[in-house]
C-alpha cells in the first residue's frame, strides 16, 4: 500500500492554492493596463547646463558711454531750454542816421571819397547785456567794394541805445566801368548816390552768471541814398534814417 504522505510527482501538492485565472485579454505575461509597474522606475537623466558667455567688457562700456552721452545731451537741451524761456534772447537791432559824403572825385576807373556813417544800436533785450568785439565795417556801391573800416569794441546794457559812429576814405579805389556809368547815371537823373554798408562783429551775450558762446553778427544797411548833383563833391543822406538787416 502507498504512503499517503509522500506527493505524487507531476500534481500539486495538498494545501497549495492554484494560482488565480488570468483574463482571456491578458495572455502576454505583462501586467493589465493602468497597473503599477512591478519594477522600480529608471532614474531620470542629468540635466546639461550651458554656461551663458561673459559679457564683452568693451561692448559694456560702449553702451554705458552711449547711454550717459544722450542723458547728458537730453540735459543739457532741457536746461537751455528752460534758460531761453526765462531770458529769451533777442538780436539787437540797428539803423543808419546819418551818412554824409565829401571829397567825392570820379573818374572813368576809380573813386575818392569821405563817409562818415552814424548808427543807433539798440539791445531789445530786458534781461541781458551785449558786449560787442572785433567790429569791422565796409561801404559799397552796388556789389564793388569801396573802402573798409574797424569800430571800437562797445557794451550794451539792457534796453539801452548807443551811438556808433564808422568813417571811410576812399583814395583813388578802383571800380568798375559798370558802376562808374550806374552813378554818372543817378547823378544826371535823380542827384543821387546810393551806397551800402555793411558791418561784421562778434557778440556775446551774458545774464548774471549765465553767459552764452561768442556769436557772430552781421548787419545790412542798404541802398542808403545820398544827395549828390552832378557837380557837387559832397552830399548828406536823404529819406531820414534807414533799418538794417540784422542777422547772426
Amino acid at each position: 500500500m502507498a504512503d499517503q504522505s509522500t506527493p505524487v510527482t507531476g500534481y500539486p501538492a495538498a494545501g497549495y492554492p492554484h494560482p488565480p485565472p488570468q483574463s482571456g485579454n491578458n495572455t502576454n505575461g505583462y501586467p493589465p493596463a493602468g497597473a503599477s509597474y512591478p519594477y522600480a522606475a529608471p532614474p531620470p537623466q542629468a540635466a546639461y547646463y550651458y554656461a551663458q558667455p561673459y559679457p564683452d567688457p568693451r561692448a559694456t562700456f560702449l553702451r554705458r558711454l552711449f547711454g550717459i552721452l544722450i542723458a547728458s545731451f537730453i540735459i543739457a537741451a532741457t536746461i537751455a531750454f528752460i534758460v531761453w524761456l526765462i531770458l529769451r534772447p533777442r538780436l539787437p537791432e540797428f539803423q543808419v542816421d546819418s551818412l554824409s559824403l565829401s571829397n567825392f572825385s570820379l573818374s572813368s576807373s576809380s573813386i575818392s571819397a569821405n563817409w562818415d556813417v552814424g548808427f543807433t544800436a539798440r539791445n531789445p533785450n530786458h534781461k541781458i547785456t551785449l558786449y560787442y568785439d572785433d567790429i569791422s565795417a565796409t561801404v559799397f556801391c552796388g556789389e564793388q567794394r569801396l573802402s573798409d573800416t574797424a569800430v571800437g569794441p562797445f557794451v550794451q546794457g539792457t534796453r539801452n541805445e548807443t551811438t556808433v559812429r564808422a568813417t571811410f576814405a576812399a583814395n583813388s579805389a578802383y571800380v568798375t566801368k559798370e558802376v562808374v556809368d550806374g552813378i554818372n547815371s543817378d547823378r544826371s537823373s535823380r542827384g543821387i548816390v546810393n551806397f551800402n554798408v555793411e558791418m561784421k562783429a562778434r557778440v556775446r551775450y551774458k545774464a548774471g552768471a549765465w553767459r552764452a558762446r561768442q556769436r557772430f553778427l552781421r548787419i545790412f544797411c542798404q541802398q542808403l541814398s545820398v544827395g549828390v548833383s552832378k557837380n557837387s563833391v559832397g552830399g548828406t543822406l536823404i529819406g531820414g534814417p534807414r533799418q538794417c538787416k540784422v542777422v547772426m
